[in-house]
């Protein structure tokens, strides 16, 4: 900006200001703080005006700024921003295709493995496929008295305290609890609608082993999946009211459901631009009650809505943001030994914390 108008800026400031002893001194925190708001096109004047507010010094202020604008370093940060910028460009291109269309998810009765291939699996489409289920004779068998009488003595694991910590799937290695699985179908049998308890897929090390016979009753998928007997599915188990979060996993995945009904809730990949992705594969956006004030962008995304029956599956798409919740309790196996190539993790970026 000209000089003159800088020299304004400052003046005000100082009348503002006048009475004020500025001492604080601008440390690297800052520093990361002024270049992350130029890059996201803060005016250098609303930057400055925080500084001075903070208690820096005007002169130090505007040192800092011009410090930061002059660097090779920012110069090329945004380099490279621009072409992030590009990258979102396209994803909006398939964003804006997506939302001529808005039936839902499909569902294909007893869909063959070819269909689901070239439609779907190659094309990184969500789908419920029904009628594939009912060789299991867990869709005969398993209910919370067969659990309790086969299993009650197996010492299990669970997620437990989760309506303490608003960040409970991040923070799921906290909240691992042990104890006998007939005292988790107790309490799931009699607690209502919570979500402070659900046994999932993060518990999968200890639970695969402690209850392995149940992976008897659970049949092949040969349309779909290479069968492996002793991994025939993640063994996730809880109330009413259970509730992951919206996030996006690292691999296509099924959903296949055995007892109650869940509800799902999905954004497409060419929308994580606008979906306020804070870290890892999560975003804060709460699926419940979406808060444009907080999150404007998400006014741009199409969101899509099913839920999902006892004996339907779910094709999840890598990728997909996902929010789930248990409208009955339930009994869900994911799996992800698909037939076709499946490792989308390898080139995962390896620094999560952004």
């Amino acid at each position: 900006m000209p000089a003159t108008s800088w020299r304004n800026l400052l003046k005000i400031q100082s009348n503002v200001q006048q009475n004020v002893q500025p001492t604080m001194q601008v440390n690297d925190d800052w520093r990361r703080w002024i270049a992350e708001n130029l890059m996201l096109g803060t005016s250098p004047e609303a930057i400055a005006a925080i500084l001075v507010k903070s208690n820096v010094s005007q002169a130090n202020a505007r040192t800092e700024i011009d410090a930061a604008l002059r660097s090779p370093y920012l110069q090329a940060a945004r380099r490279l921003a621009n072409r992030v910028n590009k990258r979102d460009w396209v994803l909006n291109i398939q964003a804006q295709l997506n939302r001529l269309y808005d039936e839902g998810i499909e569902r294909r009765e007893k869909l063959s493995g070819e269909d689901f291939l070239q439609q779907y699996y190659r094309t990184n489409r969500p789908v419920i496929i029904t009628g594939m289920l009912e060789h299991f004779p867990a869709r005969q068998k398993w209910n919370l008295d067969y659990f309790a009488q086969r299993f009650g003595e197996r010492v299990v694991e669970v997620q437990f305290g989760r309506e303490a910590d608003p960040q409970y799937e991040l923070n799921s290695i906290a909240h691992k609890r042990k104890m006998p699985f007939g005292e988790y179908v107790e309490m799931v049998r009699t607690s209502g609608h919570t979500n402070d308890f659900y046994m999932t897929a993060n518990n999968d090390s200890l639970n695969r082993d402690a209850l392995k016979e149940l992976f008897d009753d659970v049949g092949a998928l040969p349309e779909y999946l290479d069968d492996d007997p002793g991994r025939r599915g993640f063994f996730w188990f809880g109330p009413a009211g259970t509730v992951t979060p919206f996030h996006h996993d690292l691999t296509n995945n099924f959903m296949a459901q055995i007892i109650g009904r869940k509800k799902i809730k999905l954004m497409a990949p060419s929308d994580t631009p606008r979906v306020y992705n804070h870290r890892h594969c999560f975003t804060e956006v709460d699926a419940r009650n979406i808060d444009l004030a907080r999150f404007p962008a998400m006014a741009e995304v199409q969101v899509l809505e099913c839920v999902l029956e006892p004996g339907e599956i779910l094709f999840l798409p890598v990728g997909w943001w996902h929010y789930v919740e248990g409208l009955d309790m339930s009994v869900t196996l994911s799996t992800t030994n698909f037939r076709w190539p499946n490792d989308f993790y390898t080139n995962y970026p390896p620094n999560h914390d952004f």
